[in-house]
């Protein structure tokens, strides 16, 4: 059996009206033993029209078409291939377009900034549940999301538990893993004193084991991680 027939074939379905491009990504996908050119569109018509066929498993659409918006065909696409992934492959980086094209249902975009090997590559991650997004595209998509965010406000602390000198030297004790017998030889007390202790740091931490007690003295600063 051959590496072709071996693998499951991606299927990928091109809109794009740019000729140099269409043809040297053609032929990355030819030279590509898991990928296939199911079909190329030149204009948003063809496009549409385009998705009358079998569906694509990828679906790459350029966004400036002769005859109007790839934005379109995303949005049919998603309609009439719910499986497909839709990723934009565009000079366009403009916010408004990034946003509208995500939100037609696009899962993936691309400026027209990489090699077409390169773009072999994002299509295979793509169909793989990925979602390819030019470096310039993600700093936008950040700036625009802290933007928006609202502030974070300034919650007060939670109060601090006050241990006596004693109560977190057996705090300490327990941290490293001492039993009580030896706690109470290293103290120079006897168990029952140490069960005292240990009872009362409990209690101020509001917690009712060793493990919840080291968590929550390492979230007050009473020990350190």
């Amino acid at each position: 059996m051959s590496k072709a027939t071996s693998r499951c074939i991606i299927k990928v379905c091109l809109v794009e009206d740019d000729l140099a491009f269409q043809n040297a990504l053609a032929e990355a996908l030819h030279d590509t033993p898991d990928m296939q050119l199911q079909s190329v569109a030149s204009s948003r018509g063809q496009g549409l029209e385009m998705l009358a066929q079998p569906p694509a498993d990828v679906l790459l659409v350029d966004l400036g078409l002769p005859d109007g918006s790839g934005i379109d065909i995303i949005r049919a696409a998603s309609e009439r291939w719910p499986q497909c992934n839709i990723m934009v492959s565009t000079a366009f980086g403009g916010e408004m377009h990034v946003m509208h094209s995500l939100e037609a249902g696009a899962t993936g975009y691309l400026l027209k900034d990489s090699a077409p090997h390169n773009i072999v590559s994002e299509i295979r991650l793509l169909h793989q549940g990925g979602s390819p997004i030019s470096p310039l595209i993600a700093r936008q998509l950040l700036m625009r999301f802290r933007q928006k965010s609202p502030p974070v406000p300034n919650l007060p602390l939670p109060p601090q538990a006050t241990l006596s000198t004693r109560e977190r030297q057996v705090l300490d004790y327990i941290t490293k893993g001492f039993t009580a017998d030896e706690i109470a030889a290293l103290m120079s007390v006897s168990r029952h004193t140490v069960r005292t202790f240990v009872r009362r740091v409990y209690t101020k931490l509001a917690v009712s084991s060793k493990a919840e007690a080291i968590h929550e003295a390492i979230q007050q600063g009473l020990l350190r991680p």
